[in-house]
């Protein structure tokens, strides 16, 4: 038996990694090492001659975690292994073997379903605002994941969307599908809906396929979709090595066509099976998983998470009530610029929140106390002008002869497009464009002993292909959505109030119980500190009934008047009253 492979490893994640044959559901908590089992447990299968690396396909949702996945393969070692999203590779197989069926190339794929939505609907004789088109869209992506007709759409979804009654988004449907069929393409969904139509009419090409993939793996399996799943059906036939990792809890895409029932009853549907529970969690400190476990307390599926450390270690996570929302936003900053200025790396700290909305004020108040922030989910790292322009002044650089050190080449070219050696004032274009240019600075100061200037901006357009984006010197913002896969050592989880978390609109028990799954993923993405906070804004908003759920027991009320700090620049000539901090504790 190869150790390699299995160094490091606890005794149940060992347990996983050398479950080689399948069926296996890996019921993997927060912060367990999921990525790190799926990792290791392929390489073992490959040291030990069980898998043949070009016969392993591993899937997942992202392309950045089928990238993550490659890279920790290739440095055990491991090369040739399918690690693909769905769609990927769903798109591959569609691009070979389409040729082979219709003598000529595979349709070409959407690239703006609204602006075709919106040419749709002129076919119909409709005018919908681009904020229906949006949401018609998403209509049809939750249609097709979940393996409904139009016919079946319209009795599951008999309201209609915005203005637009059930009938006339049906049309604007079929429109939609006329007009695409016409032009030759193929939509997001189509590509696995097609990809699933050849493989079940196709005896040669399922028998092709099946050839060629022996052994899956599939992670974040709690967030397959009904077409998902039919797609794996077809790629597995009556084989059984599969091996499915997930956790219910962290379930957050039930809008969007997920269905947690294929991982909670996969022991029933897979004759069998093996089940390995990772409850130790590597991350957080005990007393954070208290609140994560108090949340989830009796939920199905939920698993309880112990922490791999001392149960001593770690701060009590706190609870802050303040009078509105500005008084929030500065009350959170200020704790924020105290840790930072305590030494804290602001790259160690997030602040999460339910809706985009929320992040406004956040942005604000940072600004107000000197402090850079980046928006996860807005401008991607490497479309942003300041980076592109870096990375060809860096390529062009590469040509010519080069006199100085390889860090000092990297800093001239990037000071001579103009990076400063001091920040501008947080809060603005100025600064965001200095983050930009300083982390590819930081990149060459990371990169490996030998590195020249040629192979560093080849590596640069590698991984600008793949989306591998730094992390910049900035504290993050993000929205619970945005923020699943992420951690961070401190974490504050703002707009605990109703009407924010759990969002206004969820109203029935399965939409709350997805909200109480989003604060749960918020809560455990935090390591070392966690603090929630809430205020009831101007229409007097009840604390979180998930502050409630999670009891008094786990969490300390907080200190609210640091909201009151004067700011590093400019003050908002608004200013915030005194804070109730131990409101929700009542």
């Amino acid at each position: 038996m190869s150790d390699g492979a299995l160094e490091g490893l606890d005794e149940r994640q060992r347990e996983a990694a050398t479950t080689l044959r399948g069926p296996v559901v890996v019921l993997a908590g927060a912060g367990t090492g999921k990525t790190r089992v799926i990792t290791r447990r392929i390489a073992h299968g490959v040291d030990t001659g069980a898998y043949s690396p070009s016969r392993v396909m591993a899937v997942t949702f992202t392309a950045k975690a089928a990238g993550e996945m490659r890279a920790r393969l290739r440095a055990m070692g491991v090369e040739g292994v399918a690690a693909r999203t769905f769609h990927a590779a769903a798109l591959a197989q569609l691009n070979f073997f389409w040729p082979q069926l219709a003598g000529d190339q595979a349709p070409t794929i959407v690239d703006n379903k609204v602006r075709l939505l919106a040419h749709a609907a002129d076919g119909v004789g409709l005018s919908p605002d681009v904020a229906t088109l949006r949401d018609v869209a998403s209509e049809i992506e939750w249609r097709k994941v979940t393996l409904r007709s139009i016919e079946a759409y319209a009795d599951a979804r008999p309201k209609g969307v915005g203005r637009l009654g059930v009938d006339q988004v049906v049309a604007l449907q079929r429109s939609y599908e006329k007009l695409k069929d016409e032009r030759r393409q193929l939509d997001f969904e189509d590509v696995l809906l097609a990809c699933a139509g050849m493989l079940e009419a196709e005896p040669q090409i399922v028998h092709a396929v099946r050839e060629q993939y022996r052994h899956f793996t599939v992670d974040e399996f709690q967030d397959v979709s009904p077409l998902q799943h039919r797609l794996l059906e077809l790629w597995l036939g009556d084989r059984r090595d599969l091996c499915v990792v997930g956790d219910a809890s962290q379930t957050i895409y039930s809008f969007a066509g997920a269905d947690a029932r294929f991982l909670l009853e996969f022991e029933h549907r897979h004759e069998g099976a093996k089940v390995v529970r990772l409850e130790k969690n590597h991350r957080s400190d005990a007393p954070i998983l208290d609140v994560a476990n108090a949340l989830m307390r009796d939920r199905p599926g939920a698993l309880v998470l112990t922490a791999a450390r001392p149960a001593a270690v770690g701060a009590e996570p706190t609870v802050t009530g303040f009078d509105d929302d500005v008084a929030e936003a500065r009350g959170v900053a200020a704790r924020i610029r105290a840790s930072l200025d305590a030494g804290v790396d602001p790259r160690r700290v997030a602040v999460l929140y339910r809706a985009h909305a929320q992040s406004v004020e956040l942005l604000k108040a940072l600004a107000d106390v000197g402090i850079a922030a980046s928006v996860l989910g807005g401008r991607r790292f490497w479309d942003i002008p300041e980076v592109r322009q870096g990375v060809m002044a860096l390529r062009a650089a590469a040509v010519a002869p080069i006199e100085t050190g390889f860090i000092d080449s990297v800093r001239d070219v990037l000071r001579n497009i103009g990076l400063s050696d001091e920040p501008p004032e947080a809060g603005g274009a100025l600064r965001d464009a200095w983050e930009a240019r300083a982390a590819l600075l930081r990149l060459a100061e990371e990169a490996p002993p030998g590195t020249t200037l040629r192979s560093f901006s080849d590596d640069l357009v590698a991984r600008a292909k793949v989306q591998d984006e730094p992390a910049l010197r900035t504290v993050t913002l993000a929205t619970l959505h945005a923020a699943k896969g992420l951690e961070w050592d401190h974490v504050h989880l703002v707009g605990m109030a109703e009407g924010l978390l759990p969002i206004g609109y969820a109203t029935t028990f399965e939409q709350v119980d997805e909200e109480r799954r989003l604060a749960y993923v918020g809560i455990t993405r935090a390591a070392r500190s966690l603090s929630l906070s809430w205020s009831p804004g101007l229409r007097g908003r009840a604390p979180s009934r998930f502050l409630k759920e999670i009891g008094s027991g786990t969490l300390r009320a907080g200190d609210a008047s640091a909201s009151s700090a004067r700011p590093r620049r400019a003050a908002s000539p608004r200013t915030s009253s005194a804070a109730r901090s131990d409101a929700p504790l009542r």
